[in-house]
């Protein structure tokens, strides 16, 4: 009998792409330094990804210079790779943007310049009852950045919409971290919800003023977490330093902090 797989074939469906090895890397090592495995300040080489994660240095290398384009590593031609300090002054800067993006775009929805079919979408998402609230995290956090998005998006200007999205990539490794309390995805569909209606009723000012109020709140509750986060890391990452100290049979790790 003739599997579903050669039939498939036979009809001419391409074959499934092979996950490209690069790809790979690079989603684990951004994983890795989201999860704050890899801690700022961490310094390795190449070749200790290359042996930890048994691939060539090629891939590791696309990886690496990919993540090095986003911001999250820096190279040091003669001692490797470092994972960017962590600077709240970096983080704040970005959040003040996409602030006065966002504000801008909020005044064109409201003074009527614009009404996309990305408003309709906003509504399906976050106009909802309670019970049709999603509870993952992850899928939430995602939402929250495309929730902001679109309502710039809607605006009109693509060349906005363009300096917003390169910001909310930049956040991404910490405004993801607001997303791990339930109080937090409650409130977010709250404040979504307010902000969404005052936009289609037009009331500027009151959506302005929900709109900051939402981000700044954003923005308090992902540093507390992410300084929470950093220092449990820290304190784990000594403890496992002392244990191979006093252990000479440990392992050592291939990826060591600075």
């Amino acid at each position: 009998m003739e599997s579903q797989q050669t039939r498939k074939r036979r009809l001419g469906e391409p074959k499934p792409r092979p996950v490209n090895m690069a790809d790979r890397v690079y989603a684990e090592l951004k994983d890795q330094i989201f999860n704050f495995s890899l801690l700022p300040g961490d310094r390795f080489s190449e070749n200790e990804v290359a042996e930890r994660m048994e691939v060539s240095r090629t891939p590791v290398r696309d990886a690496l210079y990919r993540l090095q384009q986003e911001g999250y590593v820096e190279v040091y031609f003669r001692s490797g790779w470092q994972v960017r300090p962590f600077d709240f002054a970096y983080f704040e800067d970005l959040y003040d943007l996409r602030i006065v993006l966002e504000e801008a775009a909020v005044r064109r929805l409201c003074d009527g310049l614009q009404q996309g079919a990305e408003l309709e979408q906003l509504k399906q998402t976050w106009l909802v009852a309670e019970a049709e609230r999603l509870a993952d995290g992850q899928l939430v956090s995602r939402l929250d950045e495309q929730f902001h998005c679109l309502l710039v998006a809607a605006a009109g200007n693509r060349e906005m919409a363009a300096v917003h999205q390169s910001v909310s990539e930049r956040i991404r490794i910490i405004r993801r971290l607001d997303f791990t309390q339930g109080p937090r995805i409650a409130a977010t569909y709250s404040e979504h919800g307010a902000i969404l209606g005052a936009v289609l009723k037009r009331r500027s000012e009151e959506a302005l003023r929900l709109l900051k109020s939402h981000i700044e709140a954003s923005k308090a509750e992902v540093r507390k977490i992410t300084l929470h986060m950093l220092h449990a890391a820290r304190e784990r990452s000594q403890r496992q330093d002392e244990s191979s100290i006093a252990s000479p049979i440990t392992t050592i790790p291939t990826i060591t902090s600075a």
